[in-house]
């Protein structure tokens, strides 16, 4: 692929990680890109959980007390910048002053007001929890594309917010069309 044809904002893309992806931070990961400019990139890993926590322990240690069922909800690993930080990529029926509407369909939030609003059943229909976020300073990403280490392929809120994990990866890159055998660790070459 030509540098022309690689799209140069990818703002509500999902990126995929190739097979052989050498950081081993991103092996296998599908990110949710949240925002991208000329300044750089920033996304949530969204097939990866953050271990040693959960939902209901995250909102203990934030003294907010559940009124509802949310076992369904867990605790995303979003990237390797600023693990103590969180953030919520949600569906675009709660939005406050703070919230970030990346497209129609989904938006980002990450204050403590949208926990304390899930905690009590008031929260959007769709919600994934992250700690840390992936970050790319101006060209690097495009970089890291150039060099083969990611696609990209369009998000959808089904693939996005649902809970298998486990095959997340492979769903994504079948967005493409594309078997894993045909895929090349070669840049530039057929």
């Amino acid at each position: 692929m030509k540098h022309s044809e690689i799209p140069r904002f990818l703002t509500g893309q999902l990126l995929i990680a190739m097979p052989q992806m050498p950081d081993p931070r991103f092996a296998r990961t599908v990110i949710y890109v949240c925002a991208h400019t000329a300044d750089g990139a920033m996304g949530l890993v969204i097939n990866r959980l953050f271990g040693g926590i959960g939902f209901a322990d995250l909102l203990e240690q934030l003294d907010i007390e559940a009124e509802c069922s949310l076992d369904h909800l867990s605790v995303h690993y979003g990237g390797p910048v600023e693990g103590g930080r969180g953030f919520v990529l949600h569906s675009t029926d709660y939005a406050r002053e703070a919230t970030m509407m990346v497209d129609d369909d989904v938006a980002l939030t990450a204050t403590v007001d949208i926990l304390r609003a899930i905690a009590e059943g008031r929260g959007p229909k769709h919600a994934l929890l992250a700690l840390g976020y992936a970050g790319w300073g101006a060209g690097q990403l495009d970089a890291e594309m150039q060099n083969n280490g990611w696609l990209h392929a369009p998000a959808d809120p089904d693939l996005l917010f649902d809970g298998d994990l486990e095959t997340k990866w492979e769903r994504a890159i079948a967005k493409l069309g594309v078997s894993l055998s045909m895929l090349s660790a070669d840049a530039g070459h057929a």
